[in-house]
């Protein structure tokens, strides 16, 4: 798993994006892995695109085996109800350190807004980069 906390975040939007349940899942502490799919997965398996972009994080090590950290988030979300959203999101992470990994031990989601656009981005025509720079991209295929 992850070698120091700071890795955590940028784990998390990654395996967030990807929708890799089980990667994400196993970023959190063994006690705790269950009530987080049971509660994360169902809200993060009805999204269709994200892109979380860790923009800010601070880790403060409490002792040799726990932390607390703030991360800053700035997520890109096709949601099925509300279309395109972008959100700006703080989370209160604390971490544990277990047989040398480092875990998420709590993540306190804060939502500092959402707002949904007027467009859905995804609904260009292709840019076919290099050519053009506006349009849909190939990622995610």
């Amino acid at each position: 798993m992850a070698a120091h906390p700071a890795d955590l975040a940028h784990r998390y939007a990654v395996a967030l994006d990807r929708k890799d349940m089980d990667t994400l899942v196993g970023l959190f502490v063994p006690t705790v892995q269950e009530r987080v799919r049971a509660s994360l997965v169902p809200a993060i398996e009805r999204l269709g695109v994200t892109v979380l972009s860790v923009t800010t994080q601070t880790v403060d090590l409490v002792d040799d085996d726990h932390a607390t950290g703030v991360v800053y988030c700035t997520g890109e979300i096709e949601d099925p109800d509300e279309g395109w959203i972008r959100q700006q999101i703080v989370y209160q992470d604390r971490y544990e350190r277990m047989d040398g990994s480092w875990f998420i031990r709590s993540r306190d989601h804060q939502l500092v807004y959402g707002v949904k656009q007027s467009q859905n981005p995804l609904q260009q025509p292709p840019a076919e980069w290099p050519a053009r720079q506006v349009g849909r991209g190939t990622y995610p295929n």
